[in-house]
């Protein structure tokens, strides 16, 4: 029997773990780098050890420290959680070796099923129909084809391949990303299916052979062949085709002698066609959508098959409902997904009904990792939290997750959010109509949820008359007075913010009364910083009447044509972070004398997000090509390229491999070719 457990992972799962194990009376150990010495998962264990280092090779992926920390600890098993060494066979051996139960298959099959080159091999001889694949990239006559990491998983290592001219690029950068990300640089080429689902199948086997599917999950909203949204059942497959998918998880199961939860995962074909993709060979991040419709707890399943014991079900467990899930992360998807770091000033999802656990009845759960000042850096993924709704249908799922998600008040980083309720909202989404690709080809997803004039308007006079309440109540002498009273009729108040679309004015006078008598919002020039109202142009008629209800330093409630809008405002430094009904905004006030900024040189390529220089492919003098890649940021697990914008000559080259750069640090300077 587990007495006390140590979680080898952080973040969000190392908590869904711990929550599991409070509830049915494990101690916890967490394990955590500098970089989290201050998360939650490290606050909420019972012990916690410090593994010293930011970099997952210098902490989360040393198994021999943690395997000292369950030691010292007096842990007497380990859940690896997922990624990192989750399905390392070696470190499940060592494990065992240690005395220490492993909370995990055995680790022979971990080897068979840890390389997708051999886990083809053993499944399609049981039977299980496979996509055809080449461990020599010479053998590769037909494109498209997808360049896969044989270890590992969560689309890193992967690149799809249109021509022949592309592939050894592919397969080099695949290599080196998944070297990075699970210590095995071996890669694969597998024939690529156009416009095919990512369908799953959650199972669970104990040391008495009894195996048991719970059912697929739907995949397929990608991005970076990552899932960002994952929901049970699928909306395509039929009770005849889950049938079939479940017989094929089953048989390959039983293929390789497996013992815990493992995912199995194929690829739908448009033709009803499936095809074996990978067994991961621990618990998925998408869990929590079958615990919802299920009933059961998945990690206190792991826990009672690692201690030895039987299953407690028969067979299949029946389908209650319908379960979405979404990964918010920090990213921003309108420039190339590019992760976002800094300080989570504010981060709330109203009315969940449960976190890290199974929800009782249909509602909303909530997985995070971070909360209210958690810091958000390069070391690690860009996944924040998962948002699960579960309800009687899939369209109440997909409208009550919009909907809360919408409204959630995610401040100091970028993330995806905009584009999640975007796509939840799609009718291609909504109809089921979709696959891997759904991304590529609706471009609309991609825009801001607060896209309108009139909301982007509303936002910023809420956030300029937020400002005012705000230094009237910290005014020393005459607070009661209306904000820019004068005894005499005067020019409007001004304050310019650098907004989503550049830096704009917004313009209000208040009568004596404390009325808003006219206002007006107008983008600038962002050179032109004269505040003081000269040459101010008159309101114009587009803008609608507003009657202001209430301005408060942190909400304010407007009047809008007869309709009322409330609009949150939460100011962090110079940063006014605008929440309402429509949407939110960033608004990040202008100084009314700015202090100059040096110029950088013509050509400066700089660094977009705080990371590590992986190569650089260049020299100083060098020619290059529009497009040509000159060098590699690597940040939040993945590598980032660098490419020249134009043609021309490499005249300064400041940064190495391995050198660690911040935002904006310029990284090369390319000059006219002439």
């Amino acid at each position: 029997m587990i007495r006390r457990l140590l979680v080898a992972n952080r973040g969000e799962i190392a908590r869904r773990v711990f929550a599991t194990c409070k509830l049915i009376g494990i101690e916890t150990v967490a394990v955590f780098s500098d970089a989290d010495a201050d998360s939650p998962h490290v606050a909420e264990a019972d012990y916690a050890v410090h593994l010293p280092g930011n970099a997952p090779t210098a902490t989360y992926l040393r198994g021999d420290l943690i395997i000292a920390a369950a030691r010292r600890t007096g842990a007497d098993a380990i859940h690896p959680g997922y990624g990192f060494l989750a399905e390392n066979a070696a470190f499940a051996a060592a494990v065992a070796d240690a005395g220490l139960t492993w909370v995990g298959p055995p680790a022979k099959v971990i080897a068979v099923m840890g390389s997708k080159i051999e886990a083809k091999a053993v499944v399609a001889e049981a039977g299980v129909p496979v996509l055809p694949s080449f461990a020599d990239p010479e053998q590769v006559a037909e494109f498209p084809v997808l360049v896969k990491a044989s270890a590992g998983g969560g689309g890193r290592g992967m690149r799809i391949v249109r021509d022949a001219d592309s592939l050894a690029e592919a397969i080099a950068s695949a290599r080196r990303e998944a070297a990075g990300a699970f210590g095995d640089g071996t890669v694969y080429v597998e024939r690529y299916v156009e416009r095919a689902r990512h369908v799953e199948v959650q199972v669970f086997a104990d040391a008495q052979g009894n195996v048991v599917p719970f059912g697929e999950r739907e995949c397929s909203i990608q991005r970076r062949h990552q899932k960002i949204i994952e929901e049970t059942p699928s909306p395509v497959v039929t009770p005849a085709m889950r049938e079939e998918l479940c017989a094929a998880a089953v048989a390959t199961v039983r293929a390789v002698g497996y013992v815990g939860a493992g995912t199995v995962e194929f690829l739908l074909a448009p033709s009803g066609e499936f095809f074996f993709l990978e067994m991961n060979t621990r618990l998925q991040v998408e869990h929590a959508i079958t615990e919802c419709v299920s009933g059961f707890d998945l990690v206190r399943l792991q826990l009672v098959v690692a201690e030895g014991a039987t299953l407690p079900m028969n067979g299949p467990p029946p389908i209650r409902g319908h379960a979405i899930e979404v990964r918010i992360c920090a990213e921003d998807p309108a420039f190339a997904w590019q992760p976002s770091t800094g300080t989570l000033h504010r981060f709330h999802v109203p009315d969940v009904s449960g976190r890290f656990r199974p929800l009782v009845q249909p509602g909303l759960r909530l997985d995070a990792g971070v909360r209210d000042g958690s810091i958000v850096g390069v070391h690690y993924d860009s996944m924040l939290a998962k948002l699960v709704a579960w309800a009687p249908s899939r369209h109440e799922a997909a409208r009550l997750l919009a909907t809360t998600l919408s409204r959630a008040e995610i401040h100091g980083v970028v993330t995806n959010r905009d584009l999640l309720v975007r796509v939840l909202r799609h009718p291609s989404f909504r109809s089921g109509g979709f696959d891997t690709g759904f991304l590529d080809r609706h471009p609309e997803v991609f825009a801001p949820l607060l896209s309108s004039v009139d909301a982007v308007r509303m936002s910023c006079l809420a956030a300029a008359l937020a400002g005012a309440a705000r230094r009237r109540a910290t005014a020393p002498v005459l607070a009661s007075l209306p904000s820019g009273w004068r005894n005499v009729a005067s020019a409007a108040q001004t304050v310019r913010y650098d907004g989503p679309a550049g830096p704009v004015e917004v313009g209000y006078r208040l009568d004596r009364s404390g009325e808003l008598a006219n206002w007006w919002v107008r983008a600038v020039d962002p050179d032109d910083y004269d505040l003081t109202g000269v040459g101010q142009p008159p309101v114009t008629d587009d803008h609608p009447p507003v009657a202001v209800v209430r301005a408060d330093p942190d909400r304010v409630v407007l009047d809008v044509t007869g309709i009322r809008l409330t609009l949150d405002v939460n100011r962090v430094g110079d940063v006014s972070y605008v929440d309402s009904p429509e949407g939110s905004v960033a608004l990040t006030a202008l100084p009314r004398f700015p202090q100059p900024t040096p110029n950088l040189a013509d050509g400066s390529l700089v660094a977009p997000l705080p990371g590590t220089v992986g190569r650089v492919l260049v020299d100083v003098g060098q020619r290059v090509r529009a497009g040509e890649l000159l060098l590699t940021l690597e940040a939040m697990k993945l590598e980032h390229p660098v490419h020249a914008p134009s043609a021309g000559v490499v005249a300064t080259l400041p940064v190495s491999p391995g050198r660690q750069v911040d935002t904006g640090t310029v990284l090369a300077v390319i000059a006219p070719p002439d």
